[in-house]
């Protein structure tokens, strides 16, 4: 085997290799660095921000995982003892920058990476810090980058304040106030319940999809547990079970406003990797008194305030949008080929996009990271073994004839 690999009773484990870089100290930027050096293989992680976990420290105050501890424990790094069963916004952080400590993740912070392009022996990439190459990299800036705002008509109008759930933090300065928050996701009841704790005259929760919902903890044990088992039987079967639980857990929720959807939670979970929107308790119950409204979907925003869809007019004093993210990854390698419609990393995630180009962290749920990551790590150091001139020819076979170099 080139580059001085040799196997050990671990697995593969390569001496001598060249350094990888790895785009994000996030979750799986973190796991991939941390797996690769346990291979014997350099990596250096570029992180646009000023710490590790930057993306996440930046969240809502409130915000608890939704992903068990036992699903989301990454490679080789165990949670303290004591940490619930669903740990907190910073207790997570806390778990990734130890994380980070004891596998000895280098890290160069502040630097933020534009566009990444093919050369003869591997990529260049350009970064505000000046340009740097590498035969092997690992995008993993995550699927939930950039917020996504709706363009609604008359938005630059309105009187009030327009903010992207990514940029609230806590309740205290809409205490008394009339809020509109738009979006049936998880940040979008998430955030209506902590308004509604946090002393908010009036909450209203626009909802133009109904959501699948399910409680994050439950009488059955954590919603992933149940989902994973669930998810080894017929969809139908899934379906079924599903809405039962919900019925026992949640109650009818269709007298305020969030009906059953038509289609079953698993089965909206294979056909498009749609995810259910996981809740606690105290919510329902502001649902169930009236304290978070149910309300049609945003039509426009204007300087008179919202028009929903059902022609119903209000003139809240905030919205917050729960709107979702965008992964940002098409300034950065859309010119490469390598993107889907949706602007996602084509093909399977752990492997190889490109010949030498990895993308690891776009599928949505935590837990799922740290089994890709490892994946990932180990087909770098197989791809570093074979060699220089396989790599050109797995380049050229990897990427679309009509890619430019």
């Amino acid at each position: 085997m080139s580059d001085g690999a040799r196997r050990s009773a671990g697995g593969l484990v390569i001496k001598n290799a060249e350094p990888v870089l790895v785009i994000g100290a996030g979750v799986a930027g973190l796991a991939a660095a941390a797996g690769l050096g346990r291979l014997g293989v350099p990596a250096e992680v570029l992180e646009c921000g000023q710490s590790v976990a930057s993306s996440w420290r930046e969240r809502y105050d409130r915000l608890r995982m939704n992903t068990c501890r036992w699903n989301m424990t990454l490679w080789l790094g165990r949670f303290p003892s004591g940490t619930p069963t669903f740990p907190t916004r910073d207790e997570f952080v806390s778990y990734l920058e130890n994380y980070a400590a004891k596998h000895h993740v280098r890290v160069r912070f502040g630097v933020r990476v534009d566009r990444i392009d093919r050369v003869a022996d591997g990529w260049r990439l350009a970064t505000s810090a000046g340009e740097r190459s590498a035969r092997d990299v690992v995008v993993a800036t995550g699927h939930e980058r950039i917020p996504r705002l709706p363009d609604w008509p008359g938005h630059d109008r309105f009187a009030g304040r327009l903010l992207h759930s990514a940029e609230y933090h806590n309740p205290r300065e809409f205490r008394g106030g009339d809020l509109l928050v738009v979006g049936s996701g998880c940040s979008g009841l998430d955030i209506a319940g902590d308004l509604v704790q946090g002393g908010a005259a009036r909450v209203r929760l626009s909802v133009r999809t109904q959501p699948h919902i399910v409680l994050r903890n439950s009488a059955w044990g954590p919603n992933d547990v149940v989902a994973a088992a669930l998810q080894r039987v017929p969809t139908r079967v899934a379906d079924a079970v599903d809405v039962f639980i919900r019925l026992k857990t949640i109650g009818d929720l269709a007298p305020y406003g969030l009906t059953l959807p038509e289609e079953g939670t698993f089965s909206a979970l294979r056909r498009d990797d749609s995810q259910p929107t996981i809740i606690d308790p105290d919510v329902v119950e502001a649902i169930k008194s009236g304290r978070i409204e149910i309300v049609a979907g945003v039509a426009s925003v204007d300087a008179n305030g919202v028009r929903l869809d059902d022609r119903t007019r209000m003139n809240p004093d905030a919205i917050i949008a729960a709107t979702g993210f965008s992964s940002g990854l098409q300034p950065i390698v859309g010119h490469l080929g390598v993107l889907d419609d949706h602007g996602m990393p084509r093909g399977s995630f752990g492997s190889a996009t490109a010949a030498g180009l990895y993308f690891l962290g776009y599928e949505k749920g935590v837990g799922v990271i740290s089994p890709k990551a490892t994946l990932a790590a180990r087909h770098l150091c197989r791809n570093l073994a074979a060699g220089r001139s396989s790599r050109a020819s797995l380049q050229a076979a990897a990427l679309p004839a009509d890619a430019p170099a």
